[in-house]
């Protein structure tokens, strides 16, 4: 965030969240509301391009900049299906969990992820590497 420094430069970042929120949102909500997807399905299908970014990021040399914007943008509708898979009633595909259950869900969900999939410092790559 240490180039998030100057009134223009913080706009566009905002811009940039407001419209992935919006837009993504959107996205999810449409694929899982039209056609024969459902909110599994759009989950599925967000999941899976969630994964491929993952596998460009181990295996190739695409740049780092271009794969987290597209992860960050898929987390949008990713986001967006399961919710609406959670509170959905049944008879729309949903799992007709009440709002505070359904955030209970994501919660545990979200605290899992964190304890089991521990993040460590990194290093810029413009950085020197030091050695110890």
């Amino acid at each position: 965030m240490n180039t998030v420094s100057t009134p223009r430069v913080e706009g566009f970042y905002w811009a940039a969240i407001t419209f992935s929120q919006t837009l993504g949102t959107a996205l999810g909500d449409w694929i899982a509301d039209t056609g024969d997807l459902g909110y599994e399905g759009g989950a599925l299908v967000f999941g899976i391009g969630l994964a491929l970014i993952a596998a460009l990021y181990f295996w190739t040399d695409v740049s780092r900049v271009l794969l987290f914007w597209a992860a960050f943008i898929l987390t949008r509708p990713l986001g967006a299906t399961l919710g609406d898979l959670l509170d959905k009633p049944l008879d729309h595909g949903g799992f007709a969990l009440s709002r505070p259950a359904a955030s209970a869900v994501i919660t545990a969900m979200m605290l899992t992820c964190i304890l089991l999939l521990p993040q460590r410092p990194g290093r810029h790559p413009g950085q020197a590497r030091t050695v110890a």
